[in-house]
């Protein structure tokens, strides 16, 4: 069984939590992929991981280059598994369609967006029911994240 974490964005956006875990990743030795359920985001989140501030460079390639396999973060917007990924995590509405070969699902959804919220709170019942390791990340008034249910 996979872990799945949610993460609940309310204090900082995407752009900065986003090239945080991953970078977190890659000290990890992980192998990555960003899923996200707007093709046309692509760039945005290839931009998030180049112009990181408070990161170091963050090497990323797209799931339709030549060189897919090799890439450590891969950034698509289909469920292939191009680069053998273990984490993987879903942004922008994309919803985890299969847990094979991952040993982590990060769903990351706005807290300000009610139909995200709701879209995450049915995909916690699914994963759950189906048996896997769900955490609930919330961040502090300090920003710090903080696991606030299992």
């Amino acid at each position: 069984m996979a872990e799945v974490f949610f993460y609940h964005l309310t204090s900082q956006p995407l752009k900065f939590v986003l090239p945080q875990l991953v970078a977190k990743g890659l000290e990890r030795k992980l192998r990555m992929a960003v899923e996200t359920g707007v093709h046309e985001n692509i760039p945005k989140i290839s931009e998030m991981l180049w112009s990181a501030d408070d990161v170091a460079f963050l090497p990323h390639g797209l799931a339709e280059d030549d060189n897919a396999a090799h890439q450590p973060v891969l950034l698509s917007a289909t469920p292939e598994n191009h680069n053998q990924a273990t984490v993987r995590f879903f942004v922008d509405g994309a919803l985890p369609l299969s847990m094979e070969g991952l040993t982590r699902a990060v769903i990351m959804f706005d807290g300000a967006d009610e139909q995200a919220v709701e879209q995450a709170r049915a995909q916690w019942k699914r994963h759950k029911a189906d048996g896997h390791d769900i955490s609930y990340w919330k961040q502090d008034e300090s920003g710090k994240w903080q696991n606030q249910a299992k």
